[in-house]
């Protein structure tokens, strides 16, 4: 089986057909990894929603912030922004039984070598402590906590890692290292404001979170996206896929082989 891993469709759904005629997709022989948002800003968010769940096994997603933002929606916790474009999927007959699915994807992927996740890791987690916390957001969105958690979901606080964490705390901190990290502090607090690239920074005190010193996940190579500005970019153990689709730059896979060849498809749409 080859594995292919892409970057944030956003509802490119003619991109995302694109990009899979180019790399000769072949759904009883292959597997795409999508790093998470599949939906919202682009044009067609409810076909890419329900392509990537017909796929079954042949895609493995995991949750990226703006498909928690259409859950959270969906239930009733948050109203639609300006540039938000989910609400086909609010609007479709079968939007329970997608936003189901969605609930049920994960926020981490662990396969050989290779680590799928929409944002990042903390530095302070190991690849096994990664998955553990996890599977403690996955299993509340998957429970009858659901709403509770959603109410719950939203904010930058607390900022630092820290086991003894617990309740709605600890699962909003995880939830926002997952979905929405990008830089840390020297010392490794979440800093959840800053968008910008790297080669842009000039505040000297953050850093991104793949760049902490002794970070406990360089083990493995995280494959993750949600950072537009960032673009296509390997680094030792870190591949980053969010190369602008939904701002009318380019969708990216890559081929997870030793090889790791990459595909683009140029993006006309923009949000």
């Amino acid at each position: 089986m080859t594995l292919y891993a892409i970057g944030d469709v956003q509802g490119c759904y003619s991109c995302l057909q694109q990009l899979l005629d180019k790399i000769e997709f072949k759904r009883n022989q292959d597997q795409l990894w999508f790093v998470g948002d599949l939906v919202n800003r682009g044009p067609d968010s409810l076909g890419v929603l329900r392509f990537v769940k017909s796929l079954g096994s042949s895609a493995v997603t995991v949750l990226g912030n703006h498909d928690l933002h259409l859950i959270a929606t969906a239930y009733g916790f948050k109203k639609l922004k300006s540039r938000d474009t989910i609400q086909t999927i609010l609007d479709a007959p079968d939007c329970s039984e997608l936003i189901d699915w969605l609930r049920y994807q994960p926020l981490f992927h662990v396969k050989q070598s290779y680590c799928l996740v929409h944002a990042g890791i903390a530095p302070q987690w190991t690849i096994h402590q990664a998955g553990r916390y996890a599977q403690e957001v996955e299993t509340t969105l998957r429970s009858d906590q659901i709403a509770e958690f959603l109410k719950n979901m939203y904010g930058d606080k607390p900022d630092r890692w820290n086991e003894s964490l617990s309740g709605w705390e600890r699962l909003r901190f995880i939830t926002n290292v997952f979905t929405r990290i990008r830089y840390c502090t020297i010392d490794g607090a979440l800093q959840m404001k800053a968008k910008h690239s790297p080669a842009d920074n000039d505040d000297e005190n953050i850093i991104p979170w793949f760049e902490v010193n002794n970070r406990q996940s360089a083990t493995a190579t995280i494959i993750f996206g949600h950072w537009s500005t960032l673009g296509l970019q390997h680094y030792p153990h870190a591949l980053s896929l969010d190369t602008g689709c939904v701002w009318g730059r380019r969708l990216t896979a890559i081929r997870l082989n030793s090889e790791q060849k990459v595909f683009q498809v140029h993006c006309g749409q923009s949000a």
